[in-house]
């Protein structure tokens, strides 16, 4: 296990494993995932209790009865239990049942005042508390709600990498967006951090690929949804990991180190850095050039009264870019990321050749 997780109290292991169930379903059905767990180096059973519905009507969890019965789990197998909060009165519950793990979900990260809330009825409190990132791709409110806990006095704090919501069509649930985590490694490399591969994958098939990505990414763990019988869930049903799917994908992820190799490797990355290193070199290039035919653009528009901002033209070239992208093995995903970068850009120095 990473050292990032020393004083936290958990079995030491070299990869941090949080599993259980999407929901809370019933007691007999937390037990049976336990006991199949139970030995294999989970650090803390999972299971939600409350569970936020994009639309009301659908199962929203079975609520405090459910943490009578991850009492009970842990009370029989010794495993450590948590499960989600999201509002001060779920905080308030998993205290008086002595919950041993605590994480803030996607939905509530988004809003920094239910954060702030749930950080206050937790001053004074030392319980390991991760946090989700947001639903979408925006690093400070995560890094935020991390501060937020960290200034009501929590020491054991963790994040969680759950992916993001994206506008175009793809295989996986949500999109991995690896810049966020990656970022955030930079930005608070103290941190543990662990990767969510059932919410990213929306699939069981493709949960071990995204964790065995995560692997390759230096990521301290990952919480992983597992249920007795997947078919037959109440929520998340199409992503969740039977427990023996669940060990055999632990078993066979390779985890790699950051530094080490021969001679011979670090000779041959010597030689690729340097290209990489000549290849950004002439994307910058490449990047002033067209800012300079952008600024030629707007001193264009200014004579004729035209406005920066053409929306036409902007899904014309949106569309062209991305297909050109895909056509080249670049994904969609990340050629609109660049693209909505380079056109923000774009635009800032239309608006500044203009009233210049």
């Amino acid at each position: 296990m990473s050292d990032k997780f020393d004083g936290w109290g958990f079995e030491h292991r070299d990869l941090f494993l949080s599993a259980g169930p999407c929901s809370a379903e019933s007691e007999e059905q937390l037990l049976s995932v336990a006991r199949a767990l139970e030995g294999h180096g989970v650090g803390f059973l999972r299971a939600g209790i409350w569970k936020p519905r994009t639309r009301p009507g659908a199962f929203e969890g079975v609520g405090l009865r459910g943490l009578a019965w991850l009492d009970r789990v842990r009370s029989e197998t010794g495993m450590k239990v948590g499960t989600e909060v999201a509002e001060p009165a779920h905080v308030e519950a998993c205290l008086e049942f002595g919950m041993d793990v605590l994480w803030v979900g996607a939905r509530t990260t988004t809003n920094p005042f239910s954060v702030q809330s749930i950080a206050d009825v937790l001053k004074g409190v030392d319980i390991p508390v991760f946090v989700k990132n947001p639903m979408s791709e925006d690093i400070g409110l995560w890094v935020g709600a991390l501060e937020r806990l960290s200034n009501a006095g929590l020491k054991r704090l963790g994040a969680i990498h759950r992916g993001a919501s994206s506008p175009l069509e793809m295989r996986y649930r949500n999109a991995p967006a690896w810049r966020m985590p990656v970022e955030f490694m930079r930005l608070m490399p103290y941190v543990p951090i662990l990767c969510d591969p059932s919410h990213i994958s929306g699939k069981a098939e493709f949960v071990p690929l995204i964790a065995q990505e995560s692997m390759d990414l230096l990521f301290d763990g990952l919480m992983v949804e597992v249920h007795p019988d997947p078919l037959h869930a109440l929520s998340d049903a199409a992503q969740q990991l039977t427990p023996v799917g669940f060990i055999q994908m632990v078993e066979g992820l390779r985890k790699p180190k950051e530094q080490g190799g021969g001679v011979e490797y670090a000779q041959r990355m010597s030689v690729l850095r340097n290209t990489v290193d000549e290849v950004d070199a002439q994307l910058l290039e490449l990047l002033e050039k067209r800012m300079g035919v952008v600024r030629e653009m707007a001193l264009a528009k200014e004579k004729e009264n035209i406005s920066t901002l053409q929306p036409h033209r902007w899904q014309e070239v949106l569309l062209d870019r991305i297909s050109r992208g895909e056509s080249l093995g670049l994904s969609g995903n990340f050629v609109l990321g660049l693209m909505q970068l380079v056109h923000e850009e774009a635009i800032r120095q239309q608006e500044a050749e203009r009233c210049c």
